[in-house]
């Protein structure tokens, strides 16, 4: 299963391995048990440290469990963790083979010190770029306390137990039974759930700290390259963000970023907190900005925990999120047919019928995408022509299994109270009122600037845009803004990244002009 360059690479991890590793089979009869009995007896070849025994039956088959002598680890993969989740599984063998963790000593101990019963379940699906972080922060866990148990559950191998438990977007996280969470979180985001007091204790610790020099708000490129600028300066520089990346996070792939023919989301938001983390920048993660104000000669910023930053100027890189609809039915049923990721949640309405809202460039590529999986795929689109571009158009209408519906505007999401089964849409020319008979629909129909916080203290644009100049000044001096929560036209990865170090420069220059000294009048002798 595996090639040999990928043997190497994994025999040369498996080499950090310090203690023995106890992998444990639950088989049965079918080509996936036969598939996944085979990766493990590679990886066990790579190995003298790794053992693989095989049992019959169990709760789920195929998986597999994680565990060392002497160490009461209780880590299992339900499936084969093959496309994003690979790594998952190459960091639960090194982890549970004693390699320590490349996590913040303060995350390890607030993890050891846990105390109660947690018995963790994650669905994923092997294309999902945002389940390796859920799944790979579950595994540390319950690899560092014995009381945090984790399963990883491939939704495509086990579809009763996902439509018994009506799972229709990955990942999703079961604690103790009951659904936990739903969506991309790191540990830091589940310790805070879980660790009541995280939050409070967060907040006390940001209330000590000193004023800034240059506050930026959000974490993904445009604030990652506002902080690197800014920190280059030798300038007091911190970041507060709801999660480091951004949306970049969910991004599948990214193929027009100068230089890097091919990466994806989470690998280049990695490289982007990397590259922040070398500086002297104090990332405050998890933070939601709530209110901005001015002080005097200074800004504050008040956060959701309860606490307060300062800081002589700011910059404003909130970004954006999926638009959606705003139809009857789309809140009630999201997370239960109404889903926002292609990649992720695509598999799990494998041989069903779906709908795309939107016509550019993600709609139609999604219906693409969705129609090697699903049973049949409606695009529909409000204007009377798709946006997107001809080759993708192209390809859209020679798929046996797609129908394209334009000048239709959705008006309803149906369900029966549980999950979807319809979509209502009206024809834009002829008035009549339809009803799609569905299992899922897909919206992708454009960006929202996360901006609604700042209403009546700078100007924002009738879409919610804070309002900027050629230098990223927001119309209240010494706040500056950049990315796609901006005026500034064509929101892409690398114009953000550019628009962030022209604002940090912008308030480098803002500082200087700000502290200088008054002119002293020379008279002439």
């Amino acid at each position: 299963m595996l090639d040999a360059n990928l043997k190497t690479q994994l025999k040369a991890y498996l080499e950090k391995v310090v203690r023995p590793i106890e992998i444990t089979a639950s088989v049965n009869d079918t080509p996936k048990s036969r598939e996944m009995a085979e990766l493990l007896s590679e990886i066990a070849a790579l190995s003298d440290k790794i053992t693989v025994t095989e049992h019959a039956g169990g709760d789920r088959a195929p998986a597999f469990a994680l565990t060392s002598p002497g160490h009461d680890i209780h880590l299992k993969f339900a499936g084969i963790p093959l496309g994003h989740e690979f790594t998952s599984l190459v960091l639960a063998l090194l982890q549970v083979g004693g390699h320590p963790p490349r996590v913040e000593q303060a995350i390890i101990d607030q993890i050891k010190d846990i105390e109660g019963e947690f018995r963790f379940e994650t669905y994923f699906s092997l294309s999902c770029q945002n389940c390796p972080d859920v799944v790979q922060a579950l595994n540390l866990m319950a690899v560092l306390n014995p009381n945090i148990h984790h399963v990883a559950i491939d939704g495509a191998l086990f579809p009763k137990e996902v439509e018994a438990r009506q799972v229709m977007s990955v990942p999703t996280v079961y604690l103790n039974g009951e659904v936990f969470g739903q969506g991309r979180m790191e540990a830091e985001q589940i310790l805070a759930k879980i660790d009541t007091g995280a939050t409070a204790r967060a907040a006390e610790k940001i209330k000590t700290k000193a004023p800034f020099e240059v506050l930026v708000v959000g974490g993904g490129p445009a604030g990652a390259a506002a902080a690197v600028y800014a920190a280059r300066k030798g300038i007091r520089t911190g970041v507060a963000a709801e999660r480091f990346g951004g949306q970049v996070l969910d991004t599948m792939a990214i193929e027009n970023f100068i230089s890097v023919p091919h990466t994806e989301g989470p690998q280049f938001a990695t490289a982007l907190e990397q590259h922040v983390k070398q500086y002297e920048v104090d990332i405050m993660n998890l933070q939601t900005a709530e209110r901005l104000t001015q002080h005097g000669d200074h800004f504050e910023i008040a956060l959701a925990s309860g606490a307060t930053l300062k800081s002589k100027t700011v910059i404003l890189s909130t970004g954006a999120r999926w638009r959606q609809m705003g139809v009857p039915g789309e809140e009630q049923y999201r997370n239960k047919g109404v889903a926002y990721c292609p990649h992720c949640d695509g598999p799990l309405f494998k041989g069903k019928r779906v709908a795309v809202i939107g016509g550019g460039n993600s709609g139609v590529e999604a219906a693409i995408d969705l129609a090697g999986i699903a049973q049949h795929v409606t695009l529909i689109e409000f204007d009377a022509k798709l946006r997107a571009d001809d080759v993708l158009q192209r390809k859209l209408k020679s798929l046996p299994n797609v129908t394209i519906l334009t000048s239709a505007k959705t008006t309803e999401v149906k369900g029966d109270g549980s999950k979807v089964n319809g979509l209502v849409y009206e024809s834009r020319v002829t008035g009549e009122i339809h009803t799609i008979a569905l299992e899922g629909i897909f919206v992708q129909i454009g960006l929202l600037p996360n901006t609604e916080w700042l209403k009546g203290t700078i100007e924002l644009s009738p879409r919610g845009e804070i309002i900027v100049d050629q230098h990223g000044q927001t119309s209240l001096p010494g706040v500056f803004a950049a990315g796609d929560c901006t005026t500034t036209p064509y929101k892409q990865i690398v114009i953000a990244l550019g628009e962030g170090a022209k604002a940090s420069l912008a308030a480098f220059d803002h500082l200087i002009r700000s502290s200088a000294p008054a002119e002293v009048e020379v008279k002439a002798a």
